[in-house]
């Protein structure tokens, strides 16, 4: 098994004991992130569309540093903290994932932070970028 980090471009401050992303055996494993301003680590607060923006753009950032796109994703795990803006987040979500869009689980969850919501991803790195 080969094991390597992978960092996310912006991050400059410590926001926990975890790897953004790890590359393992042609697979990308993405950690949970959330709308965090990896500059100065505070929460970008905004409404649940705007939080959701703010945490697949750290997402693509990371697929990016690994030669990936969002097209590259196959499953996603997103917590909510309120299961009544699945709607609000859903459509947000879909102009980000498309044609096929990645096998997904949706739960409500406690988020640190009191943020609203929370992604993590796996995509299959490319054939000529493994």
């Amino acid at each position: 098994m080969s094991k390597q980090e992978v960092r996310h471009p912006d991050k400059q401050v410590s926001t926990g004991a975890y790897s953004a992303g790890v590359l393992c055996d042609g697979w990308l494993y993405i950690s949970g992130q959330g709308p965090v301003d990896l500059a100065t680590g505070e929460v970008q607060r905004g409404s649940i569309e705007e939080e959701t923006r703010f945490t697949l753009a750290h997402i693509e950032k990371i697929l990016q540093a690994a030669g990936c796109t969002a097209g590259d994703v196959v499953k996603c795990t997103c917590h909510l903290a309120d299961m009544q803006e699945f709607d609000r987040f859903n459509a947000v979500y879909a102009e980000y994932f498309q044609p096929i869009r990645p096998a997904r689980t949706t739960v409500q969850s406690v988020l640190w932070g009191g943020i609203k919501v929370e992604i993590d991803a796996i995509a299959r790195i490319p054939e000529g970028k493994r």
